[in-house]
């Protein structure tokens, strides 16, 4: 048979083979979940957005589930609650990986897929993380620090210790500055996931003058961007440089008008779409693969990690990001 014929025979035999729709091999009986660290933040609603599509182009269900504000213990009862209902897959971004790890470790042995996301358990059985290259956005972040203060100055930075994603970010910015032994970390402030936390110490430095003023402040996660930018304004203490994290309305607006320098861009929506997704193709395919160690094994039917990747927001592209919203 000729190549020709062959390829026409194949496309016959292909045609006639019945289609396997996303809704034909789930149904929404399939309950997925996406647990985050604190639901209320925009971040979290633009997840749950990429996690409701993904869930309604699968024929699934999705939920998202996680505290009110940010509070690892809580999380891990919201976690529970999820493993309890004996779903199809979890979606979890990690608030405190010692907290959450055994948590993730028996779902798994339960033989419920686990996916990271945003924030890992990389000691865990989870299958895979997905989210940014958190060490590269610091790395950015850090280079943008140097760039606006002419390599000279000091440095107050916003954090939650001990969470993987802000871990990576401050090192990745202390990659940097280890560069550049002009500019001094005057604090690393633990905002313990309240922004006013870090209002209240901008305040409190801001008034600072002579070799005790700080010239920039950095956050390292979503929510505090806009609380140090409020401090700085009611102070109005002028030439001082504030790094977000994230494209919240409140953030590019602040950027837009001049009050924050930059922001360092994620893709939440991404990040949940893209885990529904991977979670449901598992589901469909039946493996019984889960809980080994994928790191390891050349022939894995995971990644380790997948990058949904980065962009820093400044004046020059602020409006492309507030159209996109």
């Amino acid at each position: 048979m000729k190549f020709a014929q062959k390829l026409l025979a194949l496309t016959l035999i292909s045609a006639s083979l019945p289609i396997l729709t996303s809704c034909e091999r789930h149904s929404a009986s399939e309950h997925y979940y996406l647990v985050s660290a604190n639901v209320r933040l925009p971040y979290w609603q633009n997840a749950y957005a990429g996690f409701g599509k993904g869930a309604s182009e699968q024929g699934v269900t999705g939920q998202l589930m996680g505290p009110d504000t940010y509070d690892p213990t809580a999380q891990v009862k919201e976690f529970r609650s999820a493993v309890a209902g004996k779903p199809a897959g979890i979606l979890v971004s990690v608030a405190d990986p010692k907290l959450m790890t055994p948590e993730i470790d028996s779902a798994v042995a339960a033989g419920i897929p686990v996916i990271t996301m945003d924030s890992d358990a990389p000691d865990s059985k989870r299958l895979f993380f997905i989210g940014t290259n958190n060490l590269q956005a610091g790395r950015l972040g850090g280079q943008t620090l140097v760039k606006a203060l002419n390599g000279h100055g000091s440095v107050v930075f916003f954090t939650m210790p001990g969470q993987s994603n802000l871990d990576e970010r401050l090192k990745g910015y202390m990659d940097v500055l280890g560069e550049h032994t002009g500019i001094r970390v005057v604090d690393t402030v633990d905002i313990r996931g309240d922004s006013r936390v870090a209002f209240d110490k901008t305040a409190t430095y801001v008034t600072k003058t002579g070799g005790d003023k700080v010239d920039a402040f950095v956050c390292l996660e979503a929510s505090s961007g806009k609380d140090v930018a409020e401090a700085i304004k009611r102070a109005n203490a002028t030439g001082r440089t504030i790094l977000a994290m994230d494209t919240d309305d409140a953030t590019l607006k602040l950027i837009q008008d001049g009050t924050i320098a930059a922001s360092i861009a994620q893709k939440p929506w991404t990040m949940a779409y893209l885990g529904l997704n991977r979670l449901a193709d598992i589901q469909a395919a039946k493996t019984k693969q889960i809980g080994g160690n994928y790191a390891n094994d050349p022939q894995s039917p995971y990644p380790v990690f997948i990058d949904t990747g980065t962009t820093l927001v400044d004046k020059s592209n602020v409006s492309q990001f507030m159209k996109a919203q």
